[in-house]
């Protein structure tokens, strides 16, 4: 079945409250064995695409997951990617920055790590720590050592914003396409995904202090999250804001826009000349003879 990944698309100029976005939509799959038969699908696809796009060597593509803590982005990283070569795909987290890093503007470390041409770089979290964390928490501002930080405020997020859309569109421009998804989790799943953290011993090592006291920060978060959303979705760089209290779910959604991405590029192989096509055939008589 497909998927129409339009309808999780944030359109350029929405507003967006985030308590109006579904965390869970009807089921895609019927069954577990019909899950994991689409996402068969969906990785085969994937990974003759990115076959593809090595071949033909003309864009490079980022992938930005963002979302609030238990949400899935592990998950689904290593589950839709599972059929990607990874010398063409690498994934990069981004946790605190270093006192290096805090000596450059905000998107001076990840910039380091955009792919080349013909590959895929997948940013687990990025510079969007920059208007979501940073904006809930003042003090890692004030570390930043930005002049006149607290006294700008709103208009230092507008121009961080304004920032991201610019160096987002140079990126397309200079063609590397940007998906960029957040996965939606409500409060009451990320306290059970918690909860099976704490349970479970082979998984009491994902769960963290900080995520509990994070979690007290969730209306701030929403609001940072809702506003970011809307005011950096652009055309050429377009949100997806993916419900996700049902993992399965999420990961065929974030596999179709995947697919849909890559299929848009409008890829061909490389085609041999008059001249190469005599030169392998030359190799070939050589070969068997």
């Amino acid at each position: 079945m497909k998927i129409e990944t339009k309808e999780f698309r944030v359109r350029e100029g929405d507003k967006v409250n985030l308590e109006k976005w579904p965390t869970k939509v009807d089921p895609i799959y019927k069954s577990k064995d019909q899950y994991k038969t689409l996402l068969e699908e969906h990785v085969a696809k994937l990974g003759a695409l990115q076959r593809l796009h090595w071949a033909s060597n003309r864009h490079a593509v980022l992938l930005i997951l963002q979302a609030t803590d238990a949400a899935g982005k592990d998950g689904a990283i290593r589950h839709v990617m599972s059929g990607v070569n990874p010398q063409g795909c690498r994934v990069y987290s981004f946790k605190q920055p270093s006192e290096a890093e805090r000596e450059h503007d905000f998107l001076w470390r990840t910039t380091r790590d955009l792919p080349e041409r013909g590959r895929i770089a997948i940013f687990n979290r990025s510079y969007y720590e920059e208007v979501l964390i940073v904006r809930v928490h003042k003090d890692i501002l004030e570390s930043e050592a930005l002049a006149d930080a607290p006294r700008r405020d709103k208009k230092l997020w507008r121009e961080r914003y304004r920032s991201i859309n610019d160096f987002e569109r140079h990126l397309d421009v200079n063609g590397t396409r940007v998906i960029k998804i957040f996965l939606h989790l409500s409060k009451q799943e990320q306290r059970k995904r918690f909860l099976d953290r704490i349970d479970d011993p082979e998984k009491n090592w994902k769960f963290s202090d900080a995520d509990l006291k994070e979690r007290e920060f969730w209306d701030d978060y929403t609001q940072a999250y809702g506003e970011c959303l809307a005011e950096t979705s652009t055309n050429e760089a377009p949100w997806y804001v993916v419900p996700a209290d049902d993992k399965e779910d999420a990961r065929l959604i974030v596999s179709q826009i995947l697919v849909d991405t890559l299929e848009g590029l409008g890829m061909s192989y490389p085609k041999t000349s008059k001249k190469r096509e005599i030169e392998l055939q030359a190799f070939r008589k050589t070969l068997t003879t």
